[in-house]
């Protein structure tokens, strides 16, 4: 039986960073552990889950789908750990759960508030509750069969896809008889893609002639699975097929912006290309996830569908894992192993 300490280390927003500055804004502190209340379970962090859709909530805009985080207030993010304590007849002690909790050793949450969700040990790695099971593949199955509504034949182009949502698109596309070119930064990275993911063609956009390369593409793009915006959204739009849609599912290039960025440049290849745009997000389906799961499941036993992780070890080098997200310094899914 665990005994948890009477203090653990949590991270805290303290003023709201510019740029990849985390350090300016947030802060590693010691507080005392909190006993839940009835009906709140105490979860033992063991990874937490670094997504870029957080940097938005450090901003103080008020237009996003999410509130920005108060200053002072813990920094919260998606979770896997153990019940520890529960005063919760649904969520038992030892059990593995997936959760919002809190940049921290323990997170202390209402389940029904927290998303908390007992995930299946059966799995040979636990931490694909956070990569193939997860709402990174949730978002990536969603956004191809229905926002973008994709057929095979055709010819889909991944943004970010050597991060943990491109990633499983670009593996999702390929199962559904895709034509699948991946965009991301480095020849490292399309290397992988090209060899490890066996995508038909990887472009590094940070190389020159990216206008070319996407030119280039024979019979243009059916479906664009964009994880950017910003300029690279500007070099895609000329190069869709007629009646192309495009599924927007993050704008990490404006994430740091405390203002609404700019809208695309190329605006009018929309209407001469009469090109369809749809913006979703995982909370409008996470009620769904026992159903993707199930095919995603299959699909990781097979051995169909894979995540790299790009594991970082210590709480007090989650700022170092995190700005990854930004540089371009990752492959796969971005987390950090609590040693408690």
């Amino acid at each position: 039986m665990h005994t948890p300490p009477k203090q653990h280390r949590v991270w805290r927003l303290l003023r709201h960073p510019a740029g990849d500055d985390f350090a300016a804004g947030l802060t590693l502190e010691r507080q005392d552990l909190p006993e839940p209340a009835d009906g709140e379970v105490l979860i033992r962090n063991e990874y937490l889950s670094l997504d870029a859709g957080t940097r938005l909530w450090m901003t103080p805009r008020t237009d996003s789908y999410q509130p920005p985080i108060p200053l002072g207030s813990q920094v919260p993010g998606l979770i896997l750990g153990q019940v520890v304590q529960s005063r919760h007849k649904d969520f038992p002690v030892g059990a593995w759960v997936r959760a919002f909790g809190q940049w921290a050793d323990y997170s202390c949450v209402v389940p029904s508030q927290a998303a908390v969700m007992i995930v299946d040990e059966s799995v040979s790695d636990i931490r694909q509750h956070l990569g193939v099971l997860g709402m990174n593949a949730w978002t990536a199955y969603v956004g191809l069969t229905e926002v973008a509504r994709t057929r095979p034949g055709e010819t889909v182009l991944v943004s970010a896809a050597a991060g943990a949502t491109g990633m499983l698109a670009a593996q999702i596309a390929r199962i559904m008889g895709c034509r699948v070119i991946g965009l991301a930064g480095g020849e490292a990275k399309c290397r992988y893609l090209r060899e490890e993911l066996r995508l038909d063609a990887a472009i590094d956009y940070k190389a020159d002639g990216l206008a070319g390369a996407l030119a280039a593409i024979h019979g243009g793009i059916h479906v664009y699975f964009d994880n950017v915006g910003g300029p690279l959204l500007d070099h895609v739009l000329p190069n869709m097929a007629h009646y192309g849609r495009i599924a927007v599912c993050g704008l990490i290039a404006s994430y740091a912006d405390d203002a609404a960025a700019a809208g695309p440049r190329r605006f009018d290849q929309i209407l001469m290309r009469r090109l369809s745009i749809s913006g979703f997000f995982s909370p409008d389906f996470m009620h769904r996830g026992d159903e993707i799961n199930r095919v995603m499941r299959h699909w990781l036993d097979t051995g169909r569908i894979t995540m790299r992780f790009d594991v970082t070890p210590g709480i007090d080098h989650v700022l170092t894992a995190y700005r990854k997200l930004f540089v371009g310094g990752n492959i796969g899914k971005v987390l950090v192993a609590l040693q408690h």
